[in-house]
């Protein structure tokens, strides 16, 4: 008999399931799925993102029919007991250290290579084996635009270069409120939504699991066909606008020209080359212009990527990383999503966007969201678990890497060249979000000082010997001693840490 396959929640789509010789499930192979409630019990994770997965798997479940052994457990262990009863089982490589430990500690369990990303495991080993000074995201992204011969002509970058950048970081138009542009794909939810509503309304009332944020109408894809749906929608409809504004924030244009995609590459209800490959497509096409499907694909086969590799890369003690010594406490607004007690209009919507959908785009997660933590100095490892439980697209392998690495620069600049935050002046420049505050982004001090502005200042005297030393950062350092009132921010902002802003 062929050997059963266990599918993970994260391995939805098909192409885990496709045969691949010895490093694939045989051909027909049952499938074993295994819902594990210690998970929500671990974790206080966002009600939408709970609903989200479990929606996901238990739809899958249907699609399968016969051919699944759908177990609902206290444990993996205990489900893979129930399931194959000690028998043999192959899984596809896990997306975080302590599944690949827990598969690796089960008799009978043959792990195979991983599934649904564009690059193995080796050959980014033999890529970065190859490198002599530090690794760029920037170089493997254009190594694997070459390898997988993607949005190129010939040797050549399609539109004559890898990066454009330039024509990607356009504030919104002026004067406008929202973006004129069709709305992404929205999902409609059926019985088996219906029933895992039910069932988190119960673990809650009856068995003490606890969730965090709302859990509206699904907004995200369940299935493999609302996932395709979801992406001929953003490629005919959206991605012509997505490059010149994907930076941008408008109040009311939430998710801007996104394509809100991400939930579904996570899940593995698609595969990240198709999606890039619709990108290009649209492009020879003339259906888009070539910044905005290189914006598209360098998210994907760039960032995402990258990412994926890195949390292997580097090994699970990157997550303990702390180079800026940060251990401030999250407060209780931010962890318990209160939008309503924030005064600061940009953080006060993101957060509420958090809170209602379990999903921003990337900038307000980087320049709001991340950008407020690494400058109130809390602590890198409760960021992390905060955004890897808070949103729908949220995975160990996902948070580790963005949060530690990028967003609160605790790694001391292994995976970037700088700390990414800022003052008021650019959330003003790139969006409407400073519109009708209580507090300005050109004022530093008094009743009206921005957080963000007097924040930033104090972000950098607090680390000032170490930034001192970076390329990227001297301009900014030497900035200090041109702030008459310096003196009069850091006093003000010691007092603010742990206010509310």
């Amino acid at each position: 008999m062929t050997t059963p396959h266990w599918l993970f929640g994260d391995q939805l789509g098909p192409h885990f399931l496709a045969p691949g010789g010895a490093d694939g499930p045989g051909r027909g192979a049952p499938v074993v799925m295994i819902e594990a409630r210690s998970v929500f019990r671990r974790r206080r994770f966002h009600r939408a993102k709970a609903h989200l997965v479990l929606s996901a798997m238990r739809h899958r479940a249907a699609e399968l029919g016969g051919r699944v052994r759908y177990v609902q457990a206290e444990t993996y262990r205990e489900g893979l007991r129930r399931a194959v009863d000690g028998g043999p089982v192959t899984v596809c490589h896990p997306t975080s250290y302590a599944a690949l430990r827990l598969v690796r500690s089960l008799p009978g369990v043959r792990v195979l290579p991983a599934r649904g990303f564009l690059v193995a495991h080796e050959e980014f080993a033999d890529w970065a084996g190859r490198r002599t000074g530090r690794l760029l995201q920037e170089d493997f992204y254009r190594w694997v635009r070459r390898e997988h011969d993607l949005l190129m002509d010939g040797d050549r970058p399609a539109g004559g270069r890898f990066d454009h950048d330039h024509d990607n970081r356009e504030p919104p138009p002026r004067g406008v409120r929202k973006l004129d542009v069709p709305g992404p794909y929205r999902p409609r939810e059926d019985d088996i939504d219906a029933e895992v509503r039910e069932d988190l309304d119960r673990w809650e009332r009856e068995d003490g699991v606890r969730f965090v944020g709302r859990d509206g109408p699904r907004r995200f894809p369940a299935t493999r066909r609302e996932a395709l749906s979801a992406l001929r929608r953003f490629l005919a409809h959206r991605l012509a606008s997505f490059g010149p504004y994907e930076d941008a924030m408008l109040a009311g244009s939430p998710e801007m020209s996104h394509s809100l995609l991400s939930s579904s590459l996570n899940l593995g209800l698609l595969d990240p080359a198709e999606c890039v490959a619709g990108a290009e497509r649209a492009w020879r096409e003339g259906a888009v212009p070539v910044n905005s499907a290189e914006g598209f694909v360098r998210q994907i086969a760039g960032w995402r990527e990258y990412v994926w590799q890195l949390y292997w890369h580097f090994g699970e003690e990157y997550r303990y990383g702390n180079a800026l010594g940060h251990t401030q406490e999250l407060p209780e607004y931010f962890a318990e999503l209160d939008a309503d007690a924030v005064t600061a209009r940009c953080l006060a919507g993101v957060l509420a966007q958090v809170r209602d959908t379990g999903w921003t785009h990337h900038i307000p997660r980087l320049m709001v969201l991340g950008s407020h933590a690494l400058q109130r100095g809390w602590d890198p490892a409760a960021v992390t678990d905060w955004f890897h439980r808070c949103f729908v697209d949220g995975y160990d392998w996902v948070m580790v890497p963005n949060v530690v690495g990028m967003s609160q620069y605790a790694d001391g600049g292994r995976m970037t060249t700088k700390p990414y935050t800022s003052g008021g002046a650019y959330l003003h420049r790139m969006s409407d979000l400073c519109d009708g505050c209580a507090y300005r982004p050109t004022e530093r001090t008094g009743p009206r000082a921005c957080p963000y502005t007097a924040g930033y200042w104090a972000f950098l005297h607090r680390h000032r010997r170490l930034l001192a030393g970076n390329a990227r950062m001297r301009r900014a350092v030497q900035g200090l001693d041109r702030l008459g009132d310096l003196d009069d921010v850091l006093g003000q902002e010691r007092g603010r840490r742990a206010e509310i802003p």
